[in-house]
């Protein structure tokens, strides 16, 4: 593949499960309504706990401030906004009773911006999207670590270091892992040319094509639309809406574009030098992302743990849907690191949030994140050999106080009841060894026949107003499931299903499950809203096999019927394929064809993905030998890319 294509489908892939549902995004101001007296007790409870008197993050986040950029929005092609450094400012006044006093603490602390100084020749850009950047000095230029989400924002950034430190070219771009709020502002630093040329080296870690462009082009509607809920997208920042992302302020509404590796680190420990400083390597795959590394700096006696180490506990399972993260492999990583670096540390930076200043601060911070981990992963197998299911875990598991107290283990953006029902999941999959569950009925038949037994929708909401009003807004919401799902239109169950979600974001810590009960008590409002579908430049750019497997999860079997189809695709750019349609499957091998076909369809890369997309290829781009209709049939066949947005609190 050459490097323009996979630069174009990393790009697409990337993006889907974010940039999808970011694209067109507007968000809005829900009727959102005054917390309740439960609510201002709950966080009044949570005020006073002890770890408020612990400053030290604040000094830690606020130290080596250089400034920030004098004109708050970022903005884009034609002046369209895509960040504002202004969006938070409603965080700097005290906590509001909307929002848990944690969660706020934490949104203060990750919406400080500007350029900050981490130790001598290392500076980080932060709060300019939902990760930094961290510019390194070397002999000729700048290496950058990660480059922010878009290409606008890396853009700024960028523009930020030379106003306060004088101008330096790019000498080499780091992605640290596979995450497009990482690499997508490639676009803003660099050209394609540059890296293609080798003038600018692009380093990443092994496996990091393959993780960036494959889990979202086959899944990426579903995550698209889950993304929406697990990020705010149509939430309106402020108190009683979208407050942080956990890990950062927010993610950036630019143009986010991947610039392809032109160098893989291959070997774990493998060293290099880089504009004359030299870099040591830790792969880390497996953890936070399927390909991820950290970097230590001997140099500046500095370490960079990428994503792998958190200002809060991190996703096991993120809610936007993805394989299992395995919390065992990413304690033993952290022990790795602490044994590898933590010796020769001073500083530790990371990916996102700000960096741990001293040895002992440092060692500190591994060992417990550590043990965080670990203990998760441990004591959700220990209960779940004792024969409790996930639910039963997330109910019974916390961390003990040692660990708790410790702010960046609290559940900013994973949480200990999210993520031990993931440990359960990897292990023992979705089945939870009853039976009844082995005939489970669809959720709106379940739910009719429940609200029947329950006496009727009346009686139903009957019983969740009285648990609304005691406080239980959990009861309350489950009771009110049943009610909407049995019936659409109950406009009264509705009403109140989304006051109970409103109250239950208001008082939890954890930033995504606010963002997932505010988005859910908004759709119940107002409509399901943000397109779904795999835009066609998202399948544009993939490889072959990849755009072939794209096609394949969208054949519909009903259309299909009986029929079958034998074809061979050669690309001028000298891929071929072999596809296969029959028994409603379509299969397809990287082989010339073995035997007659229905046709032998020649065409160019792209005019195969705008065909297999549902766009015209131009006049006499395409050459069937056989069956001209075959590619038409094929089309037929497949469900359109484009979908209306599916509900997810409503059937």
């Amino acid at each position: 593949m050459s490097q323009n294509l996979t630069r174009v489908v990393v790009r697409a892939a990337a993006g889907a499960a974010i940039g999808v549902a970011l694209a067109g995004a507007v968000p809005t101001t829900t009727r959102a309504e005054p917390p309740t007296a439960q609510t201002l007790a709950a966080q009044q409870k949570a005020a006073a706990a002890p770890e408020f008197a612990d400053r030290q993050d604040f000094e830690f986040a606020s130290r080596g401030f250089l400034g920030t950029r004098a004109d708050p929005v970022i903005r884009g092609a034609g002046g369209t906004p895509v960040w504002s450094l202004a969006t938070y400012d409603f965080l700097k006044a005290p906590a509001p009773p909307t929002v848990e006093p944690g969660l706020w603490r934490q949104a203060q602390l990750l919406a400080m911006n500007g350029l900050f100084q981490v130790s001598e020749g290392i500076w980080q850009v932060r709060g300019f999207d939902l990760a930094n950047a961290t510019f390194i000095r070397g002999k000729t230029g700048w290496i950058v670590i990660d480059t922010l989400g878009s290409a606008e924002t890396a853009k700024a950034a960028y523009e930020l270091v030379s106003e306060k430190l004088g101008k330096r070219p790019i000498a080499a771009v780091i992605y640290t892992h596979s995450h497009t709020d990482h690499f997508g502002g490639a676009g803003g630093l660099i050209t394609p040319e540059e890296a293609r040329s080798g003038r600018v080296k692009v380093i990443a870690p092994h496996g990091f094509m393959e993780a960036a462009s494959s889990e979202n082009i086959l899944a990426g509607p579903a995550m698209a639309r889950r993304a929406i809920y697990q990020f705010g997208v149509f939430l309106k920042p402020g108190p009683e809406g979208q407050v942080n992302a956990g890990i950062g302020p927010g993610l950036s509404r630019g143009t986010p574009a991947l610039i392809a590796p032109n160098t893989l680190i291959e070997r774990d420990g493998q060293e290099m030098s880089v504009d004359g400083v030299k870099l040591v390597f830790q792969l880390t795959p497996d953890t936070e992302a399927p390909a991820e590394m950290n970097i230590y700096l001997p140099q500046f006696r500095a370490l960079c743990m990428a994503e792998n180490a958190n200002a809060t506990m991190h996703n096991v399972l993120t809610p936007r849907g993805a394989v299992v993260r395995d919390a065992k492999g990413w304690a033993d990583q952290l022990t790795r690191s602490l044994r590898l670096f933590g010796d020769r540390t001073d500083v530790m930076f990371t990916s996102h949030a700000w960096p741990r200043f001293g040895g002992e601060a440092v060692r500190d911070f591994l060992a417990k994140h550590r043990d965080a981990y670990k203990y998760l992963h441990d004591q959700s197998v220990r209960l779940m050999n004792d024969g409790l299911t996930g639910p039963e875990i997330a109910s019974r598991i916390a961390l003990p106080p040692v660990l708790a107290k410790e702010w960046y283990n609290h559940g900013f953006y994973g949480s200990m009841s999210f993520n031990s029902r993931a440990v359960y999941q990897r292990y023992m999959g979705w089945y939870d060894g009853d039976p009844v569950h082995l005939a489970a009925r669809p959720r709106t038949e379940t739910a009719r026949r429940y609200v029947e037994a329950m006496g009727g929708a009346a009686a139903v909401r009957a019983r969740a107003q009285a648990a609304f009003e005691a406080g239980d807004y959990a009861w309350a919401a489950e009771l009110l499931d049943k009610a909407v799902f049995a019936d659409p239109a109950d406009a009264e169950a509705k009403a109140l299903l989304a006051r109970a979600y409103e109250q239950l974001g208001y008082q939890t810590q954890n930033s995504l499950e606010r963002n997932e009960y505010l988005s859910g008590a908004d759709e119940l409002r107002t409509g399901a809203k943000g397109g779904i579908g795999q835009a066609g430049a998202l399948l544009a750019g993939a490889p072959l096999p990849l755009l072939l497997d794209a096609i394949a999860v969208r054949l519909d079997p009903a259309k299909v019927g009986d029929g079958r189809l034998r074809l061979e695709f050669v690309l001028t750019e000298g891929d071929r394929a072999y596809v296969t349609v029959e028994n409603g499957v379509l299969v397809h091998e990287p082989i010339a064809a073995p035997g007659k076909v229905d046709a032998t369809i020649t065409l160019s890369h792209a005019d195969l993905a705008a065909a297999l997309t549902g766009h015209r290829p131009a006049a006499g781009a395409v050459k069937i030998d056989g069956d001209a209709g075959a590619l038409l049939r094929l089309m037929s066949w497949l469900e359109p890319l484009s979908a209306k947005p599916f509900g997810l609190v409503t059937p």
